[in-house]
């Protein structure tokens, strides 16, 4: 008898001990996001919030933007420990649905905490490690891929026709997951110029420019397979060129909310004439701050 109330005396213990490991698994707090200056995904890709708790990423939690930027989602329940317990948070971008439990090499927003709050930038260095505010750029209007002296303002390069030809923009290496892209936006439609992730080199496609081979810097001539809504040749006086960065993968062929330089040229612009943009970062990097 003394044994049976022995065995039942640990028995109690060990359930106890058990329940009260559960009851601190089940404890959790709330993580408050305030973030601004996020863009619609679309169906494809959502946003996942990650917690840093002693090197390891933790989901913290997945949302969508709409069109007006608003998050689908701004508290989420979290573990105590872990929200306690981390060091930093970052925002990825991922496929939807996502078979990898782990977080996708987009890192766009991220920041550490301090206290109960943590501050998001992009120039953090677990997101895209810079804010490109000291980004620069010129381009000049040529179209050299087709052989001929017309239709010179049909085409634009980001290259310095003074340096031998050098490069025409500076802008900071991007880490894996992300890559930048040019476009002039012609009667109010977006056209690629290419994506790229070094700025003296070829980009990655020419699919407007003629035959012949063009400098090796990001640019593009639009002379031919004109999309919807576009007439090539054209004169890109008075039109706009954007540099973006994209996320990659890429599923959208507009340009992602990232833009660091802008530039418009000039109604009377030249061609083979260098033009500077403008530093456009600090409209279009999105903000915020999360807190536990």
């Amino acid at each position: 008898m003394r044994n049976l109330l022995l065995f039942a005396a640990a028995s109690l213990f060990l359930f106890s001990a058990c329940d009260d490991d559960d009851n601190d698994m089940m404890v959790q707090d709330t993580l408050n996001l305030n973030i601004t200056g996020l863009e619609d995904l679309g169906d494809d890709y959502a946003y996942e919030g990650w917690l840093i708790v002693n090197g390891k990423a933790i989901s913290a939690g997945i949302f969508n933007v709409n069109g007006s930027g608003a998050l689908s989602q701004t508290s989420f329940a979290i573990n105590s420990a872990d929200l306690n317990n981390a060091s930093a948070y970052v925002l990825t971008i991922e496929p939807s649905p996502d078979n990898d439990p782990g977080p996708s090499s987009v890192h766009i927003l991220a920041g550490d905490f301090s206290g109960s709050k943590a501050t998001l930038s992009v120039g953090h260095s677990s997101a895209l490690g810079s804010d490109f505010s000291s980004s620069t750029g010129s381009y000049i209007l040529a179209t050299p891929t087709d052989g001929a002296d017309s239709n010179e303002k049909s085409g634009v390069w980001w290259l310095d026709p003074s340096a031998g030809p050098g490069a025409g923009l500076s802008l900071p290496t991007l880490p894996s997951g992300w890559k930048y892209e040019g476009w002039a936006v012609i009667d109010g439609v977006p056209v690629t110029t290419g994506k790229f992730t070094s700025v003296t080199g070829a980009d990655d496609s020419a699919p407007f420019s003629g035959n012949q081979a063009g400098p090796p810097f990001p640019g593009e001539d639009f002379l031919m397979n004109a999309p919807a809504g576009v007439t090539f040749p054209t004169d890109l006086a008075g039109k706009t060129v954007v540099i973006s960065v994209e996320p990659e993968p890429d599923n959208s062929a507009a340009p992602f909310l990232l833009k660091p330089l802008v530039g418009m040229v000039p109604a009377d612009a030249d061609d083979h004439t260098l033009y500077d943009m403008s530093n456009n970062s600090q409209a279009t990097n999105p903000t915020g701050n999360v807190t536990r």
